[in-house]
C-alpha cells in the first residue's frame, strides 16, 4: 500500500486543510458541487442495490464507490471541511483565522448543496419519466426513509433530536477516517481500500450524513414523502451537521493531530 507513518499523514491533514482556505471561491465551490453530486448518486446507487438485491449489506458495500471517486479528484464535502480546516487554525498556518474557516464552510455547503439537489431534481425526473408517473417502488422507498428519519425522530422529542446529533457525531468519525484513509497511501488501490472500509460501516449502521441527507430528503419530498421543509431542518439536517462537526472534529482530527504533532514528552523511566 506504500503506508505512510501517521506523522506524515497527519501533517498532510493539517496541509490540506489550510490549502482549502487559500482555495479560490470558484475552485471551492465546484469541487464542492461535483462532491455533492458524485455523493448523491452514490446514495440512490446503493438504495437501488439494497431493494433490487434484498441485500442493505450489498448497498452499503458499494456505496464507498463515490466516496472513493470524489476524493481521488480532490473534491471537497463539508464533512471533510469540518475536520480538515480547523486543524490548520490550530496550527497557527499563516493567514488562517476563524473567518477563513467559516468562508470556507460556508462555500463547500453551498457547493455540496447544489450538487445534491441537481441529482435530487434529476434522479426524481428519471423516476417519474418527467413527473407523470409515481416513481415505483423505490420512489415509496426513498419517501418513507425520508418520513422515518424525520418524523420518526420528532416523535421522541429531545430525545429524538439528541439522538441523531449522536448518529452525526458517529458518522463523521467514520468519514474523516474515510478522509483521512486517502491521505496514508501513495497508491490508488491503498487509498480505496483505506476509504472503503469506514464509509461501508457507517452507511450500514445508519448513521446520519449531512450531504447524503441534502439530497435523500428533497428527492423524498419529490417522491412524495409525507413532510414538511422545516421538518427536514429541524429535525434532520441542522443536528446532523452539527454532530457531523463535532464527531469529526473531535474524534478524528484532533485526536490524531494531538498525538502525532503535537506529541507528549517522553518519559523518563529513571
Amino acid at each position: 500500500m506504500s503506508y505512510l507513518v501517521p506523522t506524515e499523514f497527519v501533517t498532510k491533514m493539517v496541509d490540506s486543510g489550510e490549502s482549502k482556505v487559500y482555495m479560490s471561491t470558484k475552485d471551492t465551490l465546484i469541487r464542492s458541487f461535483m462532491a455533492g453530486a458524485i455523493l448523491a448518486l452514490a446514495a440512490v446507487f446503493a438504495i437501488t442495490v439494497a431493494m433490487q438485491t434484498g441485500s442493505p449489506l450489498l448497498g452499503a458495500v458499494l456505496f464507498p464507490v463515490g466516496f472513493i471517486m470524489l476524493y481521488l479528484m480532490q473534491f471537497d464535502l463539508l464533512t471533510g471541511v469540518f475536520m480538515l480546516v480547523p486543524l490548520a487554525l490550530l496550527d497557527k498556518r499563516p493567514g488562517v483565522t476563524v473567518n477563513q474557516v467559516l468562508r470556507n464552510w460556508g462555500w463547500v455547503f453551498l457547493g455540496n448543496l447544489g450538487g445534491a439537489l441537481t441529482v435530487a431534481f434529476m434522479m426524481a425526473y428519471i423516476f417519474t419519466y418527467g413527473f407523470t408517473g409515481d416513481g415505483g417502488a423505490i420512489a415509496a422507498k426513498v419517501a418513507s426513509i425520508g418520513e422515518a428519519r424525520t418524523l420518526g425522530y420528532q416523535a421522541h422529542g429531545v430525545e429524538g433530536w439528541i439522538t441523531i446529533f449522536i448518529r452525526g457525531m458517529l458518522c463523521n468519525w467514520m468519514v474523516s477516517m474515510g478522509v483521512v484513509g486517502a491521505m496514508i497511501s501513495t497508491t490508488v488501490s491503498g487509498k480505496a481500500i483505506a476509504m472503503w472500509m469506514p464509509i461501508m460501516l457507517f452507511f450500514y449502521m445508519g448513521f446520519e450524513h449531512s450531504i447524503v441527507n441534502m439530497f435523500l430528503f428533497p428527492f423524498s419530498m419529490i417522491l412524495g414523502g409525507d413532510f414538511t421543509l422545516s421538518d427536514y431542518l429541524l429535525w434532520n439536517e441542522i443536528p446532523t451537521a452539527l454532530g457531523n462537526l463535532v464527531g469529526g472534529l473531535a474524534f478524528t482530527g484532533l485526536t490524531l493531530y494531538a498525538t502525532h504533532i503535537k506529541t507528549g514528552a517522553k518519559r523518563n523511566l529513571n
